[in-house]
């Protein structure tokens, strides 16, 4: 590894309200970061509130669904989230499916990889128009952009651009991801073989188009992990793993990760199964086989280990645990782990 993983934390649900408490104590447990997911509310107000309550915390989003927002109106909030933090904001995009975009945000759904391409392209002319005075001139096919005078412009930050990441589960995205991003999302249904064998060589040659390496990418992702001396008995959390995978694996969205392993046929079972509304007996159909290449089972001392081993040889850079962080409630768990992944 050419560095200590980073170790962070993700809200799947994030509450404005609970923002300040929750940042607070997860600083002060000692998380490199906290990531916001864009689900039943607004990804980006959380984090405002998050960067007042905090000094040193990395604040994300994990993902923010990018076509609903234009180049421009992702390009100020960034900018500004990424000003009130002291340049620990890191802008997370992704381009969530084709019926949330039509049937629940309203947007059309074309050529996602070359419409978010431009997006992210339009956004650093923009940033690159504020930081250095070069005039704004983009012109893509989904966008054109050209004016800019100076009262609308946010002027140049002392931290320099944020960071854009964005999430990846295919070829082409993934290799987006490698030739115009600072960092990648992978999905939490991902496989240890799946990084090696499909992420990483997509994500290099996406590197090498840009002439760039390794190092200049930071690949996140979320782990299934079963602690085995939780406050939760062990086959709990075995459960709402079995769960969160049952229902990842009846989407075609993660057919990627499937046919390498080829699990074709439990994920053919499991499409039938939720058309039907099974959810109650979907979690049965995914083996112990199947768990052990998405999850990672250990006290909340040897998981940091087992990680790093796991993903040795560089193919991830931070992560977080698909287990919710709640404040008070585990925090002796959440600072073993912690100190485990600090040595390095």
């Amino acid at each position: 590894m050419h560095h200590a993983m980073k170790f962070d934390t993700a809200l799947l649900l994030p509450k404005l309200s609970d923002m300040a408490a929750y940042t607070q104590a997860a600083e002060a447990i000692g998380f490199d970061g906290i990531w916001t997911s864009e689900t039943n509310a607004d990804p980006f107000l959380p984090l405002a509130v998050a960067a007042e309550h905090s000094q040193t915390i990395t604040l994300g989003t994990a993902i923010a669904v990018a076509f609903p927002r234009s180049p421009m109106t992702l390009a100020y909030m960034a900018w500004d989230l990424a000003r009130y933090s002291n340049g620990r904001f890191i802008l997370g995009l992704g381009t969530q499916v084709k019926a949330h975009n039509e049937r629940r945000f309203g947007v059309k759904w074309e050529k996602p990889v070359r419409k978010l391409r431009e997006t992210i392209e339009a956004i650093h002319a923009i940033w690159d128009c504020w930081q250095n005075g070069t005039p704004l001139d983009y012109q893509g096919e989904f966008f054109q952009l050209n004016l800019m005078t100076p009262f609308f412009s946010s002027g140049p930050l002392p931290t320099g651009r944020p960071a854009v990441y964005i999430s990846a589960v295919n070829h082409n995205m993934l290799r987006l991801a490698g030739r115009l991003c600072d960092g990648v999302h992978i999905h939490a249904f991902h496989t240890p073989r799946y990084l090696r064998e499909v992420a990483l060589p997509e994500l290099e040659i996406g590197l090498s188009d840009s002439k760039r390496s390794r190092p200049d990418l930071q690949i996140n992702t979320s782990i299934f992990v079963v602690p085995t001396d939780d406050i939760k008995p062990a086959a709990a959390h075995e459960l709402f793993a079995k769960q969160q995978l049952s229902f990842y694996m009846s989407t075609p969205a993660y057919r990627v990760v499937v046919e390498l392993h080829g699990w074709q046929e439990t994920a053919w079972k499991l499409s039938k199964m939720a058309r039907r509304g099974e959810w109650e007996q979907m979690p049965h159909a995914i083996s112990d086989e199947i768990l052990a290449e998405f999850a990672v089972s250990g006290s909340w001392a040897e998981m940091p280990g087992k990680i790093k081993a796991r993903y040795a040889g560089g193919l991830l850079d931070r992560l977080s645990y698909y287990v919710p962080f709640n404040p008070g409630e585990n925090d002796a768990a959440w600072r073993t782990t912690i100190e485990k992944f600090r040595q390095g």
